[in-house]
């Protein structure tokens, strides 16, 4: 098929190399507000492992063009079969303009796939743009995962495609044959169910963890290890295992960006939900949990102190920092006084960008243990798998005040508490 992809977000760059890697002839179109010179040198598209090659391979074989938006392709743009929109939600009107654009100068059926993030009922008000009845809109919602997206988009374990147009449906199911082999991974719903069921899926999963943030708090309080609680209630086989890891808050582009799309969809319906509320203001309240736990175990007296933090990405296997929990919890360590030494391998770049040259902040490029001299304690936020097996003797002899705050709770209390430090985690604590 002929395609046209729009976007500069992952889900784009993702659609386009996919796409481009089975056969189909693709112009992916990047958005003016991050043109392709600027994009292709972007953290998080460099560091998507195979992501990169796959481009690569598919403008070397000509399968792919990339242009940016505005830029008339090599030989032109006949009519298309397939026009992929994979923008960013504050960007509805360049997909409005772009589907008027393109429905308007062809004549052939035409079928747009909605991928964009935008609020409930969009794809059908794009579809009243265009010209005639073959002219169709569905959504597929946006399914990918940041540090995954080549192996959810060509392994896919689901697609939500909303149609209400069986030759539309047809079209996409074509489209995207080659990753649907395996078994059927395609469900099909009325467009505003299949918009809905995304917010809906990413509320749930949010739900989950601020409800173990939660006990994990509780446990705390208690004097009880949240671990014996979170494997008791993933055993039920009605609860399971998934997102019920308690932490330091959660955070990133698209996950944050759906709760607060899911709000204000209730709170446009007339029905706000005391729920989700609870929901975002128990993640926003979890990132600053470390900052407490240190107030407390020095009571307070934290000005002039220096604290290592291992992670600045909002998860692992990703440069982006957006929402991420080591946001507030900077602020909350500078306002005291506190200095911060940070090794992340990934987001430092992202992280100098937000926060500039910061006189409470040095930066460690090459080696986590860096950020570890002259500081008090250590900080985990972002649970990068370099960070998993540390040398604990050499952090007992780095560390002067020999605490270790895990916000993700990945060690074991007990062993490094065997190795003579403190460990405090969330709703998880031991003394040597």
């Amino acid at each position: 098929m002929r395609v046209v992809v729009q976007g500069s977000e992952l889900a784009a760059a993702t659609a386009a190399a996919a796409l481009a890697s089975v056969g189909h002839r693709v112009i992916w179109e990047a958005h003016a507000d991050q043109p392709w010179a600027e994009l292709k040198k972007a953290d998080w598209l460099t560091r998507e492992p195979e992501l990169i090659v796959q481009l690569d391979v598919a403008c070397r074989d000509g399968a792919l063009e990339i242009t940016d938006a505005g830029d008339e392709p090599v030989g032109g743009v006949s009519e298309v079969d397939v026009l992929w929109l994979a923008l960013a939600p504050d960007q509805r009107e360049s997909a409005q303009a772009a589907v008027e654009a393109l429905a308007a100068r062809q004549t052939a059926p035409l079928v747009v796939v909605n991928n964009s993030m935008f609020p409930v009922g969009e794809t059908e008000r794009l579809e009243a743009l265009m010209g005639h009845a073959g002219q169709v809109a569905v959504a597929l919602p946006d399914m990918l995962e940041e540090g995954r997206a080549w192996q959810v988009f060509t392994r896919p374990v689901r697609w939500l495609l909303g149609s209400e147009d069986s030759r539309a449906t047809d079209q996409v199911r074509e489209l995207l044959r080659a990753f649907n082999r395996r078994s059927e991974v395609f469900q099909c719903m009325p467009r505003r169910a299949a918009e809905l069921t995304k917010l809906a899926i990413n509320g749930m999963l949010a739900t989950r963890i601020s409800y173990m943030n939660d006990i994990a708090g509780l446990a705390d309080t208690l004097g009880v290890d949240v671990e014996y609680v979170r494997q008791g209630m993933g055993a039920d086989p009605r609860i399971g295992y998934e997102y019920l890891y308690p932490g330091c808050g959660f955070g990133g582009p698209n996950f944050s960006r759906d709760l607060m799309r899911l709000a204000d969809v209730q709170s446009a319906s007339g029905r706000g939900s005391a729920l989700l509320g609870q929901v975002i203001d128990i993640n926003e309240h979890k990132k600053e949990t470390l900052f407490r736990k240190l107030w407390a175990y020095f009571r307070g007296q934290l000005e002039g102190r220096t604290v290592a933090i291992w992670g600045a990405a909002f998860k692992p296997g990703t440069a982006r920092i957006d929402h991420a929990p080591v946001l507030p919890l900077l602020d909350a360590l500078w306002a005291q006084g506190v200095n911060v030494r940070l090794h992340d391998p990934s987001a430092l770049p992202a992280l100098r960008k937000a926060v500039g040259d910061h006189p409470q902040l040095t930066l460690c490029e090459s080696d986590p243990y860096v950020a570890c001299q002259g500081a008090d304690a250590l900080m985990l936020v972002t649970e990068w798998k370099c960070y998993w097996n540390p040398d604990w003797r050499l952090l007992g002899k780095l560390l002067a005040e020999r605490l270790v705050l895990d916000g993700r709770n990945i060690f074991d209390p007990d062993y490094v508490a065997g190795r003579g430090l403190v460990y405090r985690g969330i709703g998880r604590r031991a003394d040597p």
